[in-house]
Order: C-alpha cells, then structure tokens, then sequence
C-alpha cells in the first residue's frame, strides 16, 4: 500500500475558485485547527490571490493572516504558498530586488515552502525567483504549468512539450526539492499527464517529490490524479467541504473514496476528517458560494478557464449587473487562446485571457486589445509556448504603441524607475508612512492600493449572506422600504424610483452632475447631458481613473477621453468621432453603469 501525500489546499486555493477568496482570517481559523487535529500537516496557506485580497477586499494584512495561519498550525506544519515567478504575488511582474524581498518576507512570516509557477513556461521567469526561494531557507517547489488546448488544436501542452520544460529546468540549475504539474482549469487529459510523470520521474534527481494540482472544474480531476498516481506522482492537493469540488480540488473525502481497494492510501482517519469538515461547514455557513463555484462546467475544455479565476470574474460580473454577458465571453476564450500563443490558463494569463474575451465580446472582435493581453503576445512576460497569431501581434502593437520584445522581463522591470525597492520606499516616504520591509513589499506589489490600505483606507466587500437579512422598515409598510443587517450593522433602506436611499445617502441610477460626483453612479442614458451634441458612453460598468481631455478641447476620432477601471482591467474609452468637447458628465473616482455618458461632443 502506497502512502499518497496530500496538501490541504481549501484555505488558500479552495477560498479563491469558491468565494474569490474573501474570507476573514478569523473567520477560518477553527477549520484550519480542526484540519490539525483530523492529522493533515501541509498546508497552502497564502499567495496567490490570498495574498492580494485580505488587502483589496477584507481590510487585512495578508502578513498577519500568515502568522495567525501558523499559530493555528504549529511550528511543524508545512505551510505552502503560491508564486507567480517574476510577478511573485503583486499585481504586476516585479523586478529583482522585490523577488528576493517576496521571498524573505514569507519566510519571516512562518511559510515553509513556496510553490513557484509561470504561466508562459519561460524557465526565465522561475530561476531568479527559484533561486531567491532557495536562499531564503524555503522549499521551493517549481512547477511545470498544464492545461489542455482546445479540441482540435495542436501545438504546445503535450508530453513532449512538458518535458521540454522540465529539461530547461534541470539545464538552469534551479535549486529545487520537488515539481508540481499544475493544472489550474483542470482540463489535462488523463493519458497525456500519466504519460508526462512517467517519464519525468526517471529525469529527476532520487528522492524528488512529484505532486500533481488540478480542479474538478471540467469533472475529471479524479481520474487525472488516479493517472498521476499510478504513472509514480507522489502527492495531490485536496479541498475540505464546503470548499471543495466544482470549481476547486476534489474533496478529501471523495478522494479517500476512489482510491480504496486500489493500492494507494491517504492514510487518514476519515472520521475525524468528517469532523474538520463539519466545524469548516459551520466557518461558512454565512458565505455566499456562487452556484458556478459549486458546478462542473463541460465546456471548460473549450474554453479552458481555471477555478479560482472564473468564480472570481462571474462575481465580478455579478456585482456590474453584467452576468448575462458571461456565456458571450467565455465562448470568445478559445480564439483569444489559440491567437494568444498557448500561454497556459492560470494568473495572471487567465485573467489576460478573460480581458480579451470580454473586450472581444462587448466592443467587438479585436476591437479593443486588452493591456495585459496585448502586452503578453508582445513578449514583455516573456515567451509564449507558440509564437502567437502575427495580426494580433500587430494590433498589440498598434494600440498600445508598444514594440515586440525578446527580452527578459526581469531586465526590463529592472530598469523601470516606478518598480523596486528605492521606488516603493520613495511612496512610503512621500505618504508618510513608515519604511518597513513589509511596507515596502505592499507598495511594491500593490501599488496606489497598497499604500491606500496603509493609510487606512481598507475596504470591506465580503459577500456574507445574513439570515433575516431585509425586513420592513419599521412604520412603513411599503414594500420599497426595508431595515437590512449586514455584518451586524443595520441599515434604514428605501427606494426613491430606481435609486436606493440607504441611511438618506442615494445609490443607483441617476444622471451624473458635480453634486453627485463621488460614488453614485451616472445614469445609463444615450441622450446627450445638456440635450445637444454627440454623447459618449461607456459600454461597461467602471470607475473613472482619469479624463484625459478638458471643455472646450478639440478631439479627432480614436481620441483616448476617458481612462476606467472594470473587470479588475484599464480601458480608455476612445472618440467614435472629431468634435469638441462641450460637457464632462464625470469626475475621477466616479463609479458608472453600462451605457453611462461621460461626455458630450460638439
């Protein structure tokens, strides 16, 4: 009977595929000491978009839910966390000296070992940091990036192709002390990774580790570990219910299920493991799960979309009244793929992935090259497993004035004076903040957003569902008028037409005017503000960055006006004519609904 060593992923990888990983550190905490008593001792713990969220959406230092994290576990626990190579956990890739400062911080903050993935495959992108990992006193667990092509594809992501990789891996002298084949969409066929762990285990140095990381997003994950079990893997990663299955790793349970009478054991008191899921089950009971978290999706094959990114961008569409938009944009995805150059589907490429579909699906095919995206198939994150299509390459290029690249994307963030050290401490000081270390890996690896959470602007938007949440207001029994609780704080609650007057603050749709500027959105309208001129709308939903254009102005067609933020993206909304700017309907920081105008044109 072979022992099959598993990581507990539903604290780091099962928080994000099933709630976009908003969940309060105190919140979890009793699962994580429960998952400790049924006898699990590894852990993911951080990284990954659990390191950005607590920040971004919780009101929490990612640093303190480490150390809370282990203080739940003890000093022996193997607490893991997931890296990004040159992008490590930030919004954006990073240059050298913050790769090594990534590593040492997570080092102090009680992590053992860091699991360390490209998306592009670039060995470029994993020996620095590796190498950093290393020095740090980490395990460094490299990763070999999988995912399934399209049906009728070819070219890239097969056995060949993964051993490929492996073998620049071994040429580069990384230090390693295991290798993960990680499958984020969960779409790899069974046959291609046995084929690809049986033949790596010989290429390896004795005593390797090998682990196998997918989803049961597409519904075969069991059947992709039974695969990488027999083919010599020696460990997988499991979820604990409620935080697992659908769109995060297969339960441990269900596991523990399809391999008895089979010659590999868990080796775990499935009682006691009923048990830890119990008390998670009461840890959440007040999450909302998105029905899709929990589903198997067929047509991810098609459309390889991983876990943890597209519960995350069904809430985000969710939250724009856009969800009736989703099958639109994931039914662009295969193209954007297959013209993007392979690059595996799993952050930050994924989400490139995503911004191009969606662009493509609201403004139009290519209409519109998403920054990421575009920048991707120019080379500044390196290579992509193919050459990607040669005319989207040049529509990159075009719209975003960029020229294509071979470079080493460390070099070019090396060189960048807004990225490293001296940068990030220069914000800290002209903010007034303390320099730290950790302080200055927040600046570093969330920018404007970091330091504002340092300032104390630390938004909560975690979505809870509250029993009894909305009732009738007290002496008024119509039904536009409610009391409702959240997070303990209750809020008077009435309707004034088609905008909500929560506490007699208005939110809704309502035309935009300089009263109303912060935080109400403009109203969803194709007339012109003052009644005359061209209007200019915004086809999503967003916050205004910036307007780049003042009244009075003179604009020719394709004009940049007006920079947003939707979708976790950056858009401009361009000129679709010449003409002068004769009223400004928004101000920066101003949220808007689809269809808003922002400008009139003359």
């Amino acid at each position: 009977m072979k022992k099959v060593e598993v990581m507990i992923t539903a604290f780091r990888d099962g928080f994000q595929s099933c709630v976009g990983a908003r969940v309060f550190t105190q919140d979890f905490l009793p699962a994580v000491e429960a998952a400790v008593h049924a006898g699990f001792t590894h852990f993911e713990a951080g990284g990954g978009a659990r390191y950005q969220v607590p920040y971004l959406y919780c009101g929490e230092d990612a640093f303190d839910m480490m150390d809370a994290f282990r203080g739940a576990t003890g000093e022996d626990a193997n607490l893991q966390t997931l890296s990004r190579g040159v992008n490590v956990v930030g919004l954006d890739s990073q240059s050298s000296d913050i790769i090594d400062l990534h590593a040492r911080m997570f080092k102090k903050h009680g992590m053992t070992t860091i699991r360390n993935f490209d998306a592009l495959n670039d060995i470029r992108n994993l020996s620095f940091s590796g190498r950093c990992i290393a020095s740090a006193g980490l395990k460094h667990e490299v990763v070999v990036a999988m995912m399934a092509l399209p049906p009728g594809c070819t070219g890239a992501h097969t056995a060949e192709f993964y051993l490929g990789v492996l073998e620049d891996i071994l040429k580069d002298e990384v230090p390693f002390h295991s290798v993960c084949f990680k499958d984020a969409s969960g779409t790899a066929t069974p046959a291609v990774i046995h084929d690809t762990i049986k033949q790596a285990r010989p290429r390896l140095p004795e005593g390797t580790q090998i682990r196998l990381h997918t989803h049961e997003t597409a519904g075969i994950s069991v059947l992709q570990y039974q695969a990488a079990l027999s083919a010599g893997a020696d460990g997988i990663d499991l979820g604990l219910a409620p935080c697992s299955g659908g769109t995060a790793q297969p339960d441990v349970v269900t596991m523990w299920h399809a391999l008895r009478g089979s010659g590999f054991d868990l080796d775990v008191d499935i009682d006691r493991v009923l048990e830890a899921e119990a008390v998670f089950k009461d840890c959440m009971k007040d999450y909302f799960m998105p029905p899709e978290s929990r589903a198997v999706e067929p047509i991810i094959p098609f459309s390889p979309m991983p876990g943890g990114a597209l519960t995350a961008n069904t809430q985000m569409m969710r939250d724009n009244g856009m969800l009736d938009r989703y099958p639109e944009v994931i039914a662009a995805m295969g193209e954007v793929v297959i013209r993007g150059g392979f690059g595996t589907s799993v952050t930050p490429v994924s989400q490139f992935y995503f911004q191009q579909a969606f662009n493509n699906a609201v403004f139009g095919p290519w209409k519109q090259i998403a920054q990421g995206y575009g920048k991707m198939v120019l080379g500044y994150f390196g290579r992509t497993p193919v050459p990607p299509d040669p005319e989207i390459v040049a529509l990159a290029a075009d719209q975003l004035s960029l020229e294509v690249t071979e470079r080493d994307p460390r070099e070019i963030n090396d060189e960048d004076p807004k990225k490293g050290v001296e940068a990030a401490t220069r914000k800290l000081e002209e903010a007034g903040l303390p320099v730290t270390d950790e302080n200055v890996f927040i600046a570093a690896s969330l920018g404007e957003k970091g330091i504002g959470f340092l300032q104390g602007d630390r938004p909560v938007m975690v979505r809870k569902n509250v029993p009894d949440a909305a009732e009738p207001a007290a002496g008024g029994d119509r039904p536009d008028a409610y009391r409702v609780t959240v997070e303990g704080q209750t809020y008077e609650v009435r309707f004034d037409g088609e905008v909500a007057v929560v506490d007699g603050q208005r939110f809704g749709v309502e035309v935009a005017s300089d009263s109303d500027s912060n935080g109400t959105a403009a109203e969803s309208s194709s007339a012109p503000v003052n009644g005359a001129g061209s209007p200019v709308a915004t086809s999503v939903p967003g916050k205004v960055l910036q307007i780049h254009v003042a009244v009075g102005q003179s604009v020719t067609k394709g004009d940049a006006l007006v920079r947003m933020e939707a979708l976790k993206m950056e858009m401009e909304v361009h000129a679709d004519s010449e003409g002068t700017v004769a009223e400004i309907a928004v101000s920066p920081g101003q949220q808007v609904v689809a269809g808003a105008v922002l400008m009139t044109l003359a």
